[in-house]
């Protein structure tokens, strides 16, 4: 088993608990950690990483930590989730001092003017991207105020005379004539319509069209009684769904086929539990994708930048309904265009 260093004094007390959680199911496992890294899907240098403290671990890595080890990915989700708080936090807050030394150094003498060649540091990419530039206003760019003049009363809106009250009376009969005329068309328009349908003893109309059929909706779908506690769909039900929200993945969920296309790795997901399957790409970058293909069945997810200290490097689909795993393929297409998938 790895000999783990110690973590760093001034980690976040929930991101030290975390971490040391994750060291202690590896421990348990047995796994080196390169062998951790080629199960997961993930770079060993990443979970050097996330091992030490330095980078936070990303959910997908998480998930497959578990179930390589055995364990329920839904006991680390808590810990997971405090964790995740704790590091936005801590980005936050230095975000917040980057800005403030930089506000700091634009009050000195000099201090906004052009940077020396190596000072394009950190906290002034932070202040270039994330605080806008303050609009400058010229005093000059200003229209000048125009004199008031002794005759300035002549200048005001004079005031509209009053409407004559014969005026105001013929309007209100206007109006209430054009609503009258608009009941009695509408009134005369359901007439002949009623008039139509009861020609032909409840047969074709008058005008020899046949009157519309009633419309029914479907009845919702009944989930079955006999799913296990925490799975919410099973089938057809499934299809479209997301693996994770549905109780479908973690221990009840088997990588079935795989395959890498550069140097991401492609896996085809089944759960016989909730009859379905989905595709996941793990080692990815943005821009890469991946799609589930199953009896004319098709549903794709992309890798996204991400918003954390790094990007994130895997995506899974949707579910597809199946009653086997053989009968759903994964494919991928890189961002760079190359492509393959789990049955070529």
């Amino acid at each position: 088993m790895p000999g783990w260093k110690a973590l760093p004094d001034e980690l976040d007390p929930d991101v030290a608990a975390f971490t040391e959680r994750l060291r202690r199911l590896i421990d348990r496992s047995g796994l080196a950690v390169t062998a951790v890294a080629e199960r997961t899907g993930h770079e060993r240098s990443a979970w050097d990483a996330y091992l030490n403290g330095r980078l936070p671990a990303p959910r997908s890595a998480v998930v497959a930590l578990a179930e390589v080890a055995g364990s329920d990915p839904a006991a680390l989700a808590t810990d997971w989730e405090l964790a995740e708080r704790a590091w936005s936090r801590g980005r936050a807050g230095d975000v917040a001092r980057d800005v403030a030394r930089g506000g700091a150094r634009d009050a000195e003498p000099g201090g906004g003017r052009d940077a020396e060649p190596g000072e394009g540091d950190r906290t002034m990419r932070i202040r270039r991207l994330d605080r806008p530039e303050p609009a400058v206003t010229s005093a000059a760019a200003a229209p000048a105020p125009r004199p008031r003049t002794a005759d300035a009363h002549a200048s005001a809106p004079t005031p509209a005379p009053a409407s004559d009250p014969a005026s105001r009376r013929q309007s209100v009969l206007l109006s209430v004539a054009g609503v009258l005329g608009a009941l009695l068309v509408v009134t005369a328009a359901l007439l002949l319509v009623d008039l139509g349908g009861s020609d032909g003893g409840g047969g074709d109309g008058g005008d020899g069209r046949a009157a519309a059929p009633p419309t029914t909706s479907a009845p919702p779908a009944t989930p079955r009684a006999d799913l296990p506690a925490g799975v919410m769909c099973a089938g057809s039900d499934c299809a479209g769904r997301d693996p994770e929200e549905m109780g479908c993945g973690g221990p009840l969920a088997t990588t079935v086929a795989r395959t890498r296309v550069g140097a991401a790795q492609i896996e085809v997901r089944y759960s016989d539990t909730c009859a379905a399957a989905w595709a996941r790409i793990t080692g990815a970058a943005p821009g890469d994708a991946v799609t589930v293909e199953a009896a004319g069945a098709v549903r794709r997810a992309a890798v996204t930048p991400g918003t954390g200290a790094q990007p994130d490097t895997d995506a899974y689909t949707p579910m597809v309904a199946v009653g086997s795993g053989a009968d759903a393929r994964a494919c991928a297409t890189l961002a760079d265009g190359s492509q393959g998938c789990t049955t070529d």
